[in-house]
């Protein structure tokens, strides 16, 4: 299954992606995110920001504003078939919850959380459901 992912100037979850093995493109941290497109069925993985409490003047929320813009197109938003989000556990109940914002709105399984750049165990778990591409099929 590609992965689509997006990952802030940080590169944690860009460093977590190289360690999949797997098709993977990036939306971009500069520019419009609407400027990628997806062509085949894919898995989003993208990080949880701040406590998803917007930011008077700067916006904000749990779903960075680059995957809003990629998910606002109707051919990406269709063709996403589930969500994997990094996350930072300081945050508690909030911890990954870019991945339920998504899961909801979307209509896609959650299918796994992570923190920061992932365990060796959160890549293999990451990595297997990638390669079991089980119902993400069209």
């Amino acid at each position: 299954m590609r992965v689509f992912y997006f990952s802030s100037v940080s590169e944690n979850t860009h460093r977590f992606v190289q360690k999949l093995g797997v098709e993977a493109v990036r939306i971009p941290v500069r520019g419009d995110g609407a400027s990628v497109k997806a062509r085949e069925p894919y898995l989003l993985i993208t990080p949880t920001y701040g406590g998803g409490h917007p930011i008077p003047g700067k916006g904000g929320g749990y779903v960075p504003k680059q995957v809003i813009k990629f998910l606002n197109d109707p051919e990406n938003r269709a063709l996403l078939r589930g969500v994997i989000v990094a996350g930072n556990t300081n945050f508690g109940a909030e911890y990954g919850y870019a991945g339920n914002v998504i899961s909801s709105k979307c209509q896609v399984p959650f299918l796994y959380r992570f923190e920061l750049m992932g365990t060796t165990e959160d890549v293999q778990a990451v990595r297997e459901i990638c390669e079991a591409d089980l119902a993400f099929s069209a």
